[in-house]
C-alpha cells in the first residue's frame, strides 16, 4: 500500500485515505438499502462520487476527513469511516461516523475502526472533543460509541436525517 494513504493500521483494519479507483467499491456499500437504512435514503452513485470528492478536500485542507476502511483479510473495503467538521444541534463538532458493510455487521470491526479513530483524534490530530450522532433506533451504532467510551450527551431533532430524533454522544479530553 502507498505508505503516504496509510493512516492507521489495527489488528485486522488498514484505514487509509481514499483514492479515485475506490469509488466503485464504496458506491456498492453507500448504495446498499440494509447497510444505508439509517440514513435518508441509499446514496446513487453521484453521491457516492460526491462523498468521495468531499473526503479528498477534508483531507486536504484539514488532514484529515473520511477513510476508507478495509479489511487486511482480503483487501478490500468494507466501509467508510474517519471525521468530518459538521454541525450537529446548532454547534460545529468533530464528529466521527462509521458505515460498515451490512455484510460485515456483528463482528466487531466498526468498534474496531472507531476504536483506533478516537484515539487517532486526540493523539495525533490533537482535538479535545469528539462527537458522533446517529438516529435513536439505530442501537447498534450506539452501542459501538459507548464502547469506545463516549456517553449519550442529548437527544435533538436531525432536520439532515428526516427530522428524526438523533443521539449525539461525546467524548473530551
Amino acid at each position: 500500500m502507498e505508505e503516504n494513504l496509510l493512516v492507521l493500521e489495527t489488528d485486522r483494519l488498514l484505514i487509509r485515505r481514499y483514492k479515485e479507483e475506490d469509488l466503485e467499491e464504496l458506491a456498492a456499500i453507500l448504495g446498499d438499502a440494509e447497510t444505508m437504512k439509517f440514513w435518508p435514503a441509499p446514496f446513487t452513485r453521484e453521491q457516492a462520487e460526491a462523498w468521495l470528492q468531499r473526503s479528498f478536500e477534508a483531507n486536504r485542507t484539514l488532514g484529515f476527513g473520511r477513510w476508507a476502511m478495509v479489511l487486511k483479510e482480503t483487501g478490500r473495503i468494507i466501509g467508510d469511516v474517519g471525521f468530518m467538521r459538521a454541525e450537529l444541534d446548532g454547534q460545529t463538532e468533530n464528529d466521527l461516523g462509521y458505515i460498515l458493510s451490512a455484510d460485515y455487521w456483528g463482528r466487531n470491526l466498526g468498534t474496531e475502526a472507531a476504536a483506533a479513530c478516537l484515539d487517532y483524534g486526540f493523539r495525533q490530530l490533537g482535538m479535545s472533543r469528539i462527537c458522533a450522532n446517529m438516529a435513536v433506533d439505530h442501537h447498534a451504532s450506539r452501542r459501538v460509541a459507548e464502547k469506545i467510551g463516549m456517553m449519550v450527551e442529548k437527544q435533538y431533532i436531525n432536520k439532515r436525517n428526516r427530522d428524526k430524533l438523533t443521539y449525539l454522544l461525546s467524548k473530551s479530553i
